[in-house]
């Protein structure tokens, strides 16, 4: 579902990973025409990123055990 909303609102997804400030820069960036293919790659970008950093997360906290 995420995905979905980087492709279309990709500010939104932002807030989603609780990076506001980042938001607030793609919703300036998305404003514009030519600037919303950059803001969406950027948005699929972080989420990846905070996936990865999810599961490295779930990894660590399972080998500690």
């Amino acid at each position: 579902m995420r995905l979905l909303i980087a492709l279309i609102l990709p500010w939104l997804t932002f807030f989603t990973i609780g990076r506001p400030f980042a938001g607030v820069i793609c919703l300036i960036l998305q404003l514009t025409l030519i600037g919303w293919l950059p803001a969406a790659i950027w948005a699929v970008y972080s989420l990846s990123q905070f996936k990865t950093d999810q599961k490295i997360d779930r990894a660590l906290d399972q080998r500690g055990r």
